[in-house]
């Protein structure tokens, strides 16, 4: 079995929470799935008409969060946070049945699904993984907003920047590359709001479910949640894991370079249908194990088989470069396989 095959999780796991947006109380359970069958959800508060496919072009709004919805018109929100997490533990397929329109919040980050999924662990089949390779540069432009996707010879990049007059936020950037890159201050990063805008977003009919528990509020030159943040820079890395949860809305992990300024769920689904307008833009491929060469596979298999601890990761990554310097989208995929790997371990 191929480390480059496609996996899903262990076994069941379940969720119970608040929808942050509408205030319900809302279950979850995501379950083992098929290979090339995807991400799929499923109302279960439904009898009929209740799969909802998250894609891109069935994004039917992005005010604040992204919602996705049938041909019949049934939704499911919030789903981003979700989806950046199933992106960076490298989950290909799963079923996540709900019993109402918007995944829970929990604490308002990705930390609960990534903790628990790394619980149960992964299951893989012998399916080999598909990516999506970027092949031109396609940017847009709203207002003081910008958003471009660029090729990548070997990974996905974010790079996010936001630019608040609130002394707190300020202005902040960062940069991530989800395949090489230690992703927890990103799927820690919460959710947040500035105090005077929990009003407007009331009169709306969002944010029914939001507090200082699953978001952090900012109020004039204060952070109003009691532990204050937990990195740096936690608010635009909370913008780059919306970001990685609306990507893997294409279906599949891109090869690419993103980078935003002041966008948004909205700016990122615009990007994708532009960049999926015209085919030349991309390319599918399937990452084979006989697109590597056999001593090389066998022998990085056999060497992380024989790993028993954590400490000897730097040593395993150091070898599989050594043996695969041929092909260096390959020593990324792997290399983040290598990572997820002992992420279970621990």
């Amino acid at each position: 079995m191929s480390v480059l095959s496609q996996s899903t999780i262990a076994n069941k796991i379940s969720f119970s929470g608040v929808g942050i947006h509408t205030g319900e109380r809302v279950n979850m359970n995501i379950l083992p799935s098929s290979p090339n069958s995807g991400i799929v959800f499923k109302r279960i508060d439904l009898k009929q008409n209740n799969i909802v496919i998250p894609n891109f072009e069935n994004v039917c709004d992005a005010t604040l969060c992204t919602t996705v919805s049938n041909q019949f018109g049934v939704k499911v929100s919030t789903i981003e946070h979700l989806m950046a997490a199933f992106l960076g533990l490298g989950i290909d397929n799963a079923i996540v049945e709900v019993d109402s329109q918007e995944v829970p919040i929990l604490d308002g980050s990705a930390k609960d699904f990534a903790k628990t999924i790394r619980a149960t662990g992964l299951k893989t089949s012998d399916i080999p993984i598909k990516l999506i390779k970027i092949n031109n540069h396609i940017e847009l432009e709203e207002s003081n907003k910008y958003i471009s996707l660029n090729k990548s010879n070997t990974t996905l990049e974010i790079e996010f920047e936001i630019n608040y007059k609130n002394k707190i936020i300020k202005n902040q950037k960062n940069k991530v590359n989800i395949f090489e890159d230690n992703l927890e201050d990103i799927f820690n990063s919460r959710t947040f709001c500035l105090y005077e805008d929990i009003e407007k977003l009331r009169k709306i009919g969002l944010g029914k479910g939001g507090s200082l528990e699953n978001a952090i509020v900012v109020k004039e030159e204060s952070i109003l949640n009691e532990n204050g943040l937990r990195n740096k820079n936690e608010f635009v890395n909370h913008k780059i894991l919306d970001c990685m949860g609306d990507l893997y809305l294409v279906g599949y992990r891109l090869i690419g370079s993103l980078k935003c300024s002041h966008g948004g769920h909205s700016l990122t689904n615009k990007l994708l249908r532009k960049v999926f307008s015209d085919n030349k833009n991309y390319s599918l491929l399937e990452i084979k194990g006989k697109n590597l060469p056999h001593s090389s596979e066998g022998h990085f298999l056999s060497y992380l088989i024989l790993l028993p601890r954590r400490a000897e990761y730097r040593q395993c990554v150091e070898r599989l470069k050594d043996l695969l310097l041929s092909n260096l989208l390959l020593i990324r995929i792997l290399v983040h396989k290598v990572q997820q790997f002992f992420h279970f371990l621990i």
